[in-house]
């Protein structure tokens, strides 16, 4: 009986780590501070015709407005209630937006503030997105309701009740992040509230969450939370599925918190994954691509399936988080499309790309002292809509990166490739590197100063394919570099050092 009741509770633990997209589909996006009615449109024009599984959307919840400085994207993480109203739009519109993307295979994946409210000096009155009043000062917020019995005061030991010591493990989970009001969760009702507010995301449709934050939170109280939690809708997902879980552990090592301390609710962000890879593909500190042939555990990255991995995220690409300025971005397009290209061939983790605005950046001291500001707005502060260019990329100052017919591409050539073999790899002992994924796809990058002329084995079936890093295929014909395969799986690969994108990317579906 023992033994049945383990194998039990493994099973519906480890249904936390299955993403629940669709067949074929396995990457997902993060369209960072989106418009609901944008995100709507998104999965039904390009998400789903282009094979991406889902949709990271910031959090949903009521949160407090700030105005010095003028409405910064870091506000969506100062909640003020769980009520669904925020800048990205009301309930109606999330709901809608939830049921048109799962109507169209696309699902939707919640950025969930667990650990805390909002700062501890943002005063008192009704500066939040649903209007709801609260007092920071008492930490009182009746919209929910919290009262000071509900937060971590009294557990933290700092002098400033802050947390000073990353290496005291009880500061970190028990004192308050950059001044934020510390939830309670060892207690029942916070974790009924938060369970609460999760379980109706669940009922109207969406498929997981991001747990914010979760390195500040007790492993044990995250997963009496998630214990609360209900199965997905059956309208869309199979009956008893669990939502996918990944929570964001920043874990670089050397502290005493560390991500496989959580892997008993569900995946962590992998923020050792962008850091490494950035240094690799910089070519700093001696670094070359030849040293990927062992990717994954073999470098202190957490286990494949415990893994969601990104090249950057909101967080890190504004010098915040992890990764420092190895962490490479949009601002960085050659070589950031190299590294996502790199990620979504290479079968190690569950893959996230990165969909981003731009801001004015201004550095002072080697610091960016815009990094706070929030996406495109109008002047009272309502967020501008993604316009689509004619030639599919984002207008209004959205960067659209999942756009970039290069990342659109290398997501299906995932997809292609899903369950595939590592396989036939090959480099110069240097920057030139190449690998395949069975029979089913294979990809070459020139990252060295020199040409590439290099003749491989590709493992696929002969025939004439379409580099879909350069163009794709479109009828019988390819828009940019053919690549013929021989007989043998071998084929001829030129790929000069001053090119635009320095790899070639075919597969299967690519094929003439």
């Amino acid at each position: 009986m023992r033994l049945r009741f383990l194998v039990l509770v493994v099973g519906l633990c480890g249904a936390q780590f299955k993403p629940n997209t669709g067949p074929g589909r396995t990457s997902i996006v993060h369209l960072f501070e989106w418009r609901w009615a944008d995100v709507a449109l998104e999965c039904e024009r390009f998400l789903a015709p282009h094979g991406f599984g889902g949709v990271q959307i910031s959090p949903p919840n009521e949160n407090i407005i700030i105005t010095n400085p003028w409405q910064p994207w870091w506000e969506r993480y100062q909640p003020i209630s769980y009520k669904l109203c925020s800048r990205s739009g009301n309930e109606t519109e999330f709901r809608d937006m939830v049921t048109r993307c799962n109507n169209v295979g696309v699902r939707i994946y919640v950025d969930a503030v667990m650990n805390h409210m909002c700062g501890a000096n943002a005063g008192a009155g009704t500066h939040a997105t649903c209007g709801s009043y609260f007092n920071a000062e008492t930490e009182d917020f009746p919209a929910v309701s919290y009262s000071s019995l509900d937060f971590n005061d009294r557990k933290c030991k700092s002098p400033s009740g802050n947390i000073e010591n990353y290496q005291d493990i009880y500061q970190v989970r028990n004192c308050r992040l950059v001044s934020l009001l510390d939830l309670a969760l060892e207690r029942d009702y916070v974790r009924s509230r938060i369970a609460e507010y999760m379980n109706r995301l669940i009922d109207i449709g969406v498929a997981g969450f991001r747990i914010d934050a979760a390195k500040h939170m007790w492993p044990e109280d995250v997963k009496a939370t998630l214990d609360k939690l209900h199965n997905l809708n059956t309208t869309w997902f199979s009956p008893g599925s669990k939502p996918f879980i990944y929570q964001e552990v920043i874990d670089l090592g050397g502290e005493p918190v560390t991500g496989s301390q959580y892997f008993g609710n569900g995946r962590v962000t992998e923020f050792k994954y962008g850091a490494k890879l950035g240094t690799v593909i910089r070519k700093w500190n001696g670094k070359k691509m030849s040293y990927l042939k062992n990717w994954g555990e073999d470098w202190d990255l957490v286990p494949s399936d415990r893994a969601l991995v990104f090249v950057d995220n909101h967080d890190n690409q504004r010098g915040h988080g992890a990764g420092g300025a190895s962490i490479l971005t949009f601002w960085d397009a050659r070589l950031y499309k190299m590294a996502v290209g790199f990620m979504l061939a290479h079968p190690y983790g569950f893959t996230r790309v990165m969909s981003s605005f731009r801001w004015p950046r201004n550095f002072q001291n080697g610091t960016d002292i815009n990094d706070w500001m929030g996406p495109p707005s109008h002047p009272d502060g309502s967020i501008k809509n993604v316009t689509i260019n004619s030639d599919d990329t984002c207008g209004n100052d959205w960067v659209c990166e999942h756009r970039w017919h290069q990342i659109r591409n290398m997501v299906v050539f995932r997809n292609v490739v899903d369950g595939q073999p590592f396989s036939n790899w090959w480099d110069n002992h240097s920057n030139q590197i190449a690998f395949g994924r069975g029979n089913k796809g294979f990809i070459v990058f020139n990252n060295d100063d020199w040409y590439l002329n290099v003749t491989l084995q590709t493992g696929l079936p002969a025939g004439t394919y379409c580099d879909v890093v350069s163009g794709q295929k479109k009828g019988d014909s390819c828009t940019a570099t053919e690549v013929h395969v021989a007989a043998d799986g071998m084929a001829l690969f030129l790929i000069s050092s001053d090119r635009e994108d320095p790899f070639i990317a075919i597969h299967v579906d690519a094929k003439l």
